[in-house]
């Protein structure tokens, strides 16, 4: 873990860390939902979407999608009736899957363009070529 733009600590994407790190911020997502379905509201992917950006920007791409990946038998077990329990999903549960693993995906390059930005913005920005592609070569 090295430190990144602004304070935020940065993993190595294919560590054994960032996955860890993936878990647990998907577990406190978990209880995160739970409360928030304690409470009745129905929106089963709400309190995992922001966590997926997180992952993403803190431990990298890879860990992201294994959160993704993990959040999606989570949530049709614990937080889809009937609870703690796989049935068969119904339509509504198929959409609401199929729009969160869309949001994943896109949030994951999101956090990964993010990433390479701040690496860019330690390293000095970009440094212009002394030879450009339009340059005149009379």
């Amino acid at each position: 873990m090295r430190a990144g733009l602004f304070g935020v600590p940065r993993m190595r994407p294919w560590s054994w860390q960032a996955f860890l790190l993936g878990f647990a911020i998907v577990a406190v997502s978990a209880v995160i939902q739970g409360v928030c379905v304690a409470l009745g509201a129905k929106l089963y992917f709400a309190a995992f979407i922001p966590s997926i950006f997180l992952v993403g920007i803190l431990a990298g791409a890879p860990a992201a999608a294994f959160a993704a990946l993990l959040t999606i038998p989570l949530v049709w077990w614990a937080f889809m009736p009937p609870f703690f329990e796989f049935s068969p999903l119904t339509t509504a549960n198929t959409d609401s899957i199929n729009l969160f693993f869309l949001l994943a995906v896109l949030l994951i390059g999101l956090a990964d363009l993010c990433r390479a930005t701040m690496s860019i913005v330690r390293r000095g920005g970009f440094r212009p070529s002394s030879k450009g592609a339009a340059t005149n070569l009379r």
